[in-house]
């Protein structure tokens, strides 16, 4: 829980105008987190993207945002 606030300050630093988040890295996502992306995805409309790890793009799956626009799969093609 305290990971994704900081990921949502970390994300919205005053002037930020759009947010990457790289959770390549990451092996646990909880509804917390859920909660923080989609807070984010809000924030900055059309501007902002999530890079998953193949744990966090099953979480989005299984709770049905794996087709949202923001969340690119890129960087799962490269593995």
């Amino acid at each position: 829980m305290s990971t994704a606030d900081t990921m949502f300050q970390t994300a919205t630093p005053d002037g930020a105008e759009s947010a990457t988040l790289d959770l390549t890295r990451v092996t646990f996502f909880d509804s917390t987190a859920i909660h923080a992306v989609v807070r984010l995805a809000e924030r900055y409309p059309g501007r902002f993207r999530v890079l998953p790890s193949p744990q966090v793009l099953r979480v989005l799956d299984i709770s049905g945002l794996g087709d949202q626009p923001w969340l690119t799969h890129d960087e799962l093609e490269r593995d």
